[in-house]
C-alpha cells in the first residue's frame, strides 16, 4: 500500500510531527510513505519526502493573499509538479492536512483529486477548509460560514488581505471543490468541536470521523518530583488570540511569590516583559520542555481560538494540571480532576483556579493528569486509529 500526506511543513511543528508519525507507523506495517511539504525548515523523515515549490513562490502566494484575498490561489506550478509527482506514485491513499499557508494551488490539487482513483482522508486541524477567509471564526463569534461567507471581519487576520475582500468567491470555491469527491472523502476533525462545526458546514452530509491528535508520552513524561511556585505558558504568543496580555493581567493578580514562565516569545516581546514574568523563546528541546512541564503547578493556556491544542496533552503527561479558556477544543482535553474549565478573559478565575489547584489533596494530582494522558492521548494508539480508518475505507 502507498500512503501519501500533504501540509505545510514535514516532521517540523504540530501537524508536520503528526504526520511523520502517521507515516512513521504506516511504514512499519509495511506501507510505502511519501510526505508533500512546502515550508522549511524539516527534521529527517522516515517517509520520502516532496518539497512543493521554492520561496519565490512563497512569497508570490503571499502577495497575491495580501492584494486580493486569494489564499491557496497561487503556486500554480508548484502544485502542477506535485501533480505530477503524485501521479507517478499511485497512492492508495492521500491524507491531507493543512493545505493552506501559501504553498499550495487547492483548485489545482482538487481538480486532479476529483479524477484520480485514490482515496483521500483529510485531518481538519482547523476550520479553515469550511470558510471563504478564515481557519478561527469562534474569536469573532462569527456564523456566515455556515450559509454563505461575505464582508469577512475577520479580512485582516491570517491569512490578511489588505485590500479586497473575497470571502464570497472563496466560499464558492471551496465549497464547490471540496465537495466534488463523494464518497472517496473521509474527513477528520481533531476535536468534538470542530467536528461539530464540520457537521453544521457544508461537509455535513459526508463522512465524518473524529480522532484525537496524540503525543510521545515517552518524550513528555513527569521529569521532576518538585512543585514548584511557577505557572507555565507555551504558544507562539506572536498570535494574539494566543493570550499574552491575559499573562500581563494574571501577573498582577498572583502573589509574588509566584512566577510565570512563558514559552514562545519573540526576542523583542521578552523585552517587554513585565517583572515577575519570565520570557523563553520556542524550544525544541522537548526534554527542557518536559521539565519546565513537570515543575509547574498548573498549565495555563488561555488561547482564544484553537481546535485541540497538543500543548494541554503535554502538560498531562508530564503530571501537570491544565486551566484553559471555554475556548474550541480546548476543554476536551480535560476533566473535573486534571483540569480547570474557565470563561474567555476571566483572569480572576484563572488566579483562583491556581490556587484552587494548588491546594486540593485529592484532585490535580500529577498521577491523574499522566493516567489521563496515558489512556487518551499516546500516540501509538491515536495514530493506530488513522490506520484502522485508512484499511476501512480501502475495504469499502
Amino acid at each position: 500500500m502507498k500512503l501519501l500526506q500533504i501540509n505545510v511543513t514535514a516532521n517540523n511543528g504540530s501537524h508536520g510531527v503528526i504526520a511523520e508519525e502517521i507515516g512513521r507507523l504506516a511504514i512499519s506495517r509495511g506501507w510505502e510513505s511519501w510526505i508533500a511539504y512546502g515550508r522549511e525548515p524539516h527534521k529527517p523523515s522516515d517517509s520520502n519526502l516532496i518539497k512543493i515549490g521554492n520561496k519565490f513562490d512563497f512569497y508570490r502566494h503571499a502577495i497575491l493573499t495580501r492584494l486580493f484575498d486569494f489564499h491557496g490561489l497561487s503556486s500554480t506550478a508548484a502544485t502542477k509538479d506535485l501533480v505530477d509527482k503524485i501521479k507517478k506514485i499511485e497512492p492508495d491513499i492521500i491524507h491531507l492536512h493543512n493545505i493552506h499557508g501559501y504553498y499550495l494551488n487547492y483548485r489545482i490539487l482538487f481538480e486532479y483529486l476529483k479524477k484520480c482513483s485514490s482515496k483521500v482522508v483529510w485531518t481538519f486541524h482547523d476550520c479553515w477548509p469550511m470558510t471563504g477567509h478564515c481557519p478561527y471564526f469562534m474569536f469573532e463569534g462569527c456564523e456566515k460560514w455556515k450559509y454563505k461567507c461575505e464582508k469577512c471581519p475577520l479580512k485582516g487576520e491570517y491569512p490578511k488581505s489588505v485590500l479586497f475582500d473575497n470571502s464570497r468567491y472563496n466560499f464558492d470555491l471551496k465549497k464547490t471543490l471540496f465537495t466534488s469527491l463523494g464518497n472517496r472523502l473521509t474527513i477528520v476533525p481533531v476535536s468534538k468541536c470542530v467536528e461539530g462545526y464540520t457537521r453544521d458546514s457544508f461537509f455535513k452530509d459526508y463522512n465524518i470521523h473524529q480522532i484525537y491528535n496524540g503525543i510521545d508520552l515517552d518524550e513528555f513524561k513527569i521529569l521532576s518530583d518538585q512543585k514548584e511556585k511557577m505557572v507555565l505558558g507555551v504558544a507562539n504568543f506572536r498570535d494574539r488570540r494566543k493570550g499574552l496580555h491575559d499573562f500581563y493581567k494574571l501577573r498582577e493578580l498572583l502573589p509574588k511569590e509566584y512566577k510565570i514562565v512563558l514559552v514562545g516569545v519573540s526576542s523583542k516581546q521578552i523585552e517587554n516583559l513585565p517583572d515577575g514574568i519570565i520570557g523563553i523563546a520556542r524550544t525544541t528541546n522537548k526534554s527542557e520542555l518536559a521539565v519546565l512541564y513537570s515543575k509547574a503547578i498548573a498549565f495555563v493556556n488561555p488561547t482564544y481560538n484553537d481546535s485541540f491544542p497538543t500543548t494541554n496533552l503535554e502538560a498531562l503527561a508530564c503530571g501537570t494540571p491544565v486551566i484553559v479558556y471555554r475556548t474550541g477544543g480546548s476543554p476536551e482535553a480535560i476533566d473535573e480532576k486534571t483540569g480547570i474549565v474557565v470563561e474567555q478573559g476571566d483572569i480572576e478565575g484563572i488566579s483562583n483556579a491556581i490556587k484552587l489547584i494548588e491546594s486540593s489533596e485529592d484532585c490535580f494530582l500529577p498521577e491523574m493528569c499522566r493516567d489521563r494522558a496515558i489512556l487518551n492521548y499516546g500516540k501509538k494508539q491515536r495514530f493506530e486509529d488513522y490506520l484502522s480508518l485508512y484499511d476501512t475505507i480501502l475495504s469499502l
